[in-house]
């Protein structure tokens, strides 16, 4: 033992922080000088000490309570017209809302936690086997897990009850990956002969792991260990009794505590729109307090107003300063018209994502039977996103296709065998033989069979012998084919592999496995056969091509040698690996290749062309080929036979790739100069828009990569213009590049993405929309999508129905409370010049504090959870209705000033119409007295609730019990409880201003003409604006309700005429001459290459002439 050589070594590591754990049963003194802690796992945000404050600190971040914080402390600090109450509580109540939201959700974190973390499990100890719980696990600690037990922290294998140190385990827990999986122990370990073990900090890739494990027995050795050896927390072990291992990462070290990070917080565009108009209102909020407080002045400019007999000033007040003055005042004032920002608001907007998003859950519309799988919400904030969505971007393998490979012919040879009656006969030969016969096998067929029988990582269950798992789907069609031929793969250990043809076994010894990677597309193994020689086999996944190579002795030493110099690496470990793979797999013998089938889900083409007809364009990103890709994308639909495609294939420089770039645009503004030309307008002015020739574009990966280094702008151009693109040979980076660039054109398009596999995860979580679909590769990304659904036709409900259900009541609720609060605050305004100014208040401060809460509140809210503005049945027969909500167009600021303009007419109605017909020149109540300010103010604040709660029963379309319920309980409420607290006097009020007030009100015969005559006022117009759009210029919407209602077909579609195919053929002739003459003069370079953008814009002008 080189003692000072590892001490140098761990010293050296230790001192980097590079070195986690030693574990050793030797007394080796300078171990004894290292200190390792115990590390607890735990995902929660909150204890109990912090819960308070932290959450306090998260929840004023947001402007809006932070706002309303300020009003609050300025309403202690200064002599306010209002009562802190009025801003307090309305604060409290939202406050404390959102915490009890949040602390229960850590509730539930920390209840997962001391499951996890209190789990009981067994260590060795002093020699002998005890009891603990997981979260007293320490590294170094050596575990026993049994049979189906769930790995509390990161082992590394030391040996399993099995002969040959390997075990079985499923990470379904981890990447939803339900297949067995093989890891093994190093042959020391097996047999305890370890002494030293060091770990070493790792990066948080589930499929990296860089550790060496050091092994003392006479001297010191290097033995590679890779995540084949490595057990990871929260896989569960399977098909063997019992495995010991060493624990060497725990607690929030582990790799799945590592690889746990929060998803990044997406914000809708409504969020967005939100924002604004807050800052917009803020700034009218800032100008009504400006406006007043130079009035106040400008009004008291004169001795008497400034002093008048009834409220002479002391002498402090004489004596203060005008600057200290005039800033008390407008916080007085700001103080008094704060309630035009609405802080409830946000808890509506909150509780209504949190309660609509149990729509789609229970939507059976969207329940797949065969695999017992409902769709499923992971992020409420997006829900009204689902309706803005412009651009789809979807994997193909397991997304399109149904990811279920099924084995129908091979080429062995050159010569073609496919599947009869379940067996396997050359092309153009039956099955004639006896049920039960076997063919005679030759060589090439023998040979290339052996090779799809021990090339793979399939893997059979002992517990259940018909259950297979491992591998990848490739491999298990081609597995299964081979038993076709009565070549069936029995079993597959680290020592041997068993495959029976013939009445005999033969056994191979499985010497590496050279694993599948998305660089190499390709897995192989390297086998030793009965006579001794060693024999590659190799599978190529993507293109299904089977390959050998033979070894001889002197080679295999070469190839044994390369391999584990890499694998033994300290540094630059797997671009090593990949040299030694790039070494070993060369100079093949080609067997032939297979051919499988992977069909395309249900209803695919049907959900692609209601997103097309609905103004949503589909992006197909796929790994696979571009032949593969091009056949699968006219299957279903994304690209039509009549469409023209453009390739973007095989670039190799940039200038090639920018000429090719550019011809393509020349063609595209060809088009829309044509098409757009007012001679051609007769020829399209009946024609649907989607039935105008539509353009696709296919780009390889590479070439992809070159039109985005230096030509994006072109590539943009080109895409906009084309109906459908296909990205084939994509790499998982690549796709979220794409999504990235479309995310941030100019344009800013609300993107969605969709798919199946941990390759698409970057891709989704770079979306605005992110969709994971429950398929055969895993949950990643489902974990880490907003939305997660069985299958790909479910798309289309969601986006074209909830979406639209969604976003419709969203912008309604938004709007709406923007509305009812410039209702409420215009009126004091407008009071003010009437009180000079005083900052007396119109409303009590009771009324003040609960018009958000109680009166106007839980109507928007209902409203916002049921609303229909069409049927869904409309929505999905006509995908053409999505278009008018989309680019947030309810919530634009035409929108906006409507909604504005309109609540600021309706509260001049309420002041100036109460004024009017119970102003000071009139006597109103039968014992010659009048009403004073409290009753103004009251019948005021009475005309506003009902007429607001009224606004939103014209805008509501879909009637529930619940709808009726809360619009007329509302009301209600307000009477009775206006009756009740005005009818009481309340002992810890200081003043009873409303005492007898509102009952004095409703004893009047005036009062209740007075709030028939402004609420028929106010409303009257609308209803007429309604009817009069209604049946004089109907919106699409409106069309659609109208035919819904009365059960008959759309009378407004509008046919394609018969000439379009004979106008499509001039047409595409006349382009064909056209973009021969501009390519030439491009690419002869009588266009400049850096003057090619500019003389686009002389062509487009040009264009019209030469086409006509």
């Amino acid at each position: 033992l080189n003692s000072s050589r590892l001490e140098s070594l761990v010293y050296h590591k230790h001192s980097e922080g590079l070195l986690n754990m030693v574990f050793s049963n030797m007394q080796i003194p300078f171990l004894n000088n290292l200190s390792f802690v115990v590390v607890v796992f735990f995902l929660f945000q909150y204890t109990i000490w912090n819960f308070v404050p932290k959450n306090l600190f998260e929840q004023f971040r947001r402007i809006a309570n932070f706002y309303f914080l300020i009003i609050f402390l300025v309403q202690l600090m200064i002599d306010t017209p209002t009562s802190p109450v009025t801003s307090g509580l309305p604060l409290f109540f939202v406050i404390t809302v959102t915490a009890i939201k949040q602390g229960y959700e850590d509730w539930l974190r920390h209840k997962a936690d001391n499951e996890v973390n209190g789990a009981p499990v067994f260590v060795v100890r002093s020699g002998s086997l005890v009891q603990t719980r997981s979260k007293n696990i320490r590294v170094g600690d050596i575990v026993r897990v049994a049979k189906d037990e769930t790995f509390p922290v990161d082992l590394v294998l030391l040996s399993s009850d099995r002969a040959d140190g390997t075990c079985h385990i499923t990470t379904a827990s981890l990447d939803g990956e339900t297949n067995l999986k093989t890891h093994y122990s190093v042959a020391e370990t097996a047999e305890f002969y370890i002494k030293v073990l060091l770990c070493f900090v790792y990066q948080n890739l589930i499929a990296a792991f860089f550790l060496c494990i050091y092994v003392v027995h006479v001297c010191l050795y290097v033995r590679p260990l890779g995540p084949e050896n490595l057990l990871l927390r929260g896989a569960r072990l399977k098909n063997t009794k019992e495995i010991f291992g060493v624990a060497i990462y725990t607690g929030m070290e582990s790799k799945m505590a590592l690889n746990y990070k929060c998803k990044s917080q997406k914000r809708s565009a409504v969020e967005k729109s939100m924002n604004t108009f807050l800052i917009i209102y803020l700034g009218i909020l800032l100008f009504e307090a400006i406006l007043s407080t130079i009035l106040k002045y400008a009004w008291q400019a004169e001795e008497e107003w400034d002093e008048p007999f009834y409220n002479r000033k002391t002498e402090q007040e004489r004596n203060s300063s005008p600057i200290l003055k005039f800033i008390s005042d407008f916080l007085a004032f700001l103080v008094l018209y704060n309630f035009i920002i609405p802080i409830s608001l946000y808890v509506t907007v909150e509780m209504q994502k949190f309660l609509g998003s149990f729509f789609i859950g229970w939507d059976l519309d969207l329940y797949h039977e065969e695999s017992d799988q409902k769709a499923q919400v992971n992020t409420s904030d997006l829900n009204e996103e689902l309706g803005q969505v412009e651009y789809v971007f979807t994997d193909k393998t397991g997304t399109l296709t149904e990811n279920e490979m099924h084995f129908r012919e091979c080429s062995i040879n050159g010569t073609k065998y496919r599947e009869v009656n379940g067996k396997l006969v050359p092309e153009g030969m039956t099955d004639d033989a006896p049920d039960g016969s076997t063919p005679q096998l030759i060589g090439d067929e023998l040979l290339f069979l052996k090779a799809v029988s021990l090339c793979h990582t399939v893997q059979i269950s002992y517990d259940q012998p018909d259950l297979v798992g491992g591998g990848d789907p490739f491999s298990h069609a081609n597995g299964f084919s081979s038993s076709y031929i009565r070549a069936s793969s029995i079993d597959m250990t680290s020592s041997a592999h068993f495959n029976f043809v013939s009445p005999c076994f033969v056994r191979y010894k499985l010497l590496h496995v050279l694993e599948f990677d998305a660089n190499r597309r390709r897995m192989s193994v390297i086998l030793q056969t009965p006579s001794g020689k060693s024999t590659l086999k190799l599978h190529s996944l993507r293109t299904l091509v089977i390959a050998c190579r033979h070894f001889s002795p002197e080679e295999y030493i070469e190839v044994d040698r390369h391999l584990n110099a890499a694998r033994t690496a300290l540094q630059q470990r797997e671009e090593r690996l990949q040299e030694a793979f790039g070494y070993i797999e060369r100079d093949l013998q080609l067997l032939g290749a297979t051919g499988v089938e992977d069909k395309l889900q249900d209803k695919v083409q049907e959900t692609i062309e209601a997103l097309r007809l609905a103004g949503i364009k589909v992006w197909v990103l796929t790994g696979d080929k571009h032949e593969t890709a091009v056949s699968v994308s006219l299957s279903c639909g994304h690209f039509h036979r009549t469409m023209n495609i453009l390739e973007l294939l095989q670039q190799r420089s940039d200038n090639e790739c920018a000429e090719q770039l550019l011809v393509f645009v020349l063609f595209l503004l060809s088009v829309s100069v044509w098409t757009q030309h007012k001679l051609s307008l007769h020829f399209f002015s009946r024609i649907k828009e989607d039935h105008v020739i539509q353009h696709g574009l296919v780009v390889d990966g590479a070439s992809l990569s070159l039109a985005l280094r230096e030509h994006e702008k072109l590539f943009m151009e080109v895409c906009k213009n084309c109906s459908a693109v296909l990205c084939c040979r994509m790499a998982p980076l690549q796709k979220a590049k794409v999504v990235r660039l479309l995310k941030t054109s100019p344009e800013k398009p609300i993107t969605l993405a969709i798919g199946d596999g941990a390759n698409d995860v970057s891709m989704i979580q770079e979306a605005h929309v992110g969709i994971g679909i429950m398929g055969k590769e895993g949950r990643q990304a489902v974990r880490n999508s907003d939305y997660a659904i069985a299958r790909f036709k479910f798309l289309a409900k969601l986006l074209l129905v909830h979406g639209h259900f969604y976003y419709i009541r969203i912008a309604t609720l938004v709007q709406y409370f923007f509305y009812k609060n410039v209702c409420f605050i215009t009126p004091q305004f407008l009071y003010q010049f009437f009180c000079l100014f005083s900052q007396q208040t119109l409303y009590d401060s009771v009324y003040l504090t609960l018009y958000n809460i109680c009166f106007t509140s839980l109507p928007i809210l209902v409203y916002s959870l049921f609303e229909q503005l069409v049927h869904p049945h409309v929505l999905q027969n006509k995908p053409g209705l999505y278009r008018d909500i989309s680019k947030n167009s309810l919530l634009s600021f035409r929108t906006f000033l409507y909604w504005t303009l309109l609540g600021f007419c309706h509260a001049f109605i309420f002041f100036f119409g109460s004024y009017i017909l119970m102003g000071e020149d009139t006597t109103l109540m039968g014992n010659g007295q009048m009403f004073g300010n409290w009753t103004f103010g009251t019948l005021v604040f009475t005309v506003m609730v009902i007429t607001v709660t009224l606004k939103l029963a014209l805008e509501t379309h879909f009637w529930t019990w619940m709808n009726h319920f809360v619009t007329w309980g509302s009301i209600a409420f307000y009477f009775i409880f206006s009756l009740f607290y005005g009818g009481i006097i309340w002992p810890f009020l200081h003043t009873q201003d409303m005492y007898f007030v509102f009952v004095q009100l409703l004893s009047s015969g005036s009062a209740w003409f007075a709030i028939i005559i402004i609420v028929i006022t106010c409303l009257f117009p609308d209803v007429v604006k309604k009817v009069f759009y209604r049946h004089l210029l109907p919106t699409s919407t409106q069309k659609s309700q109208v035919t819904w209602e009365e059960g008959r077909e759309d009378l407004y579609s509008v046919q394609s005429p018969q000439f379009f195919t004979a106008v499509s053929e001039e047409h595409n002739r006349l382009l064909s001459e056209y973009l021969a003459m501009s390519s030439h003069l491009l690419l002869t370079g009588v266009l400049p290459y850096h003057d090619a953008l500019w003389y686009l814009h002389l062509l487009s002008e040009c264009s019209i002439r030469f086409i006509t």
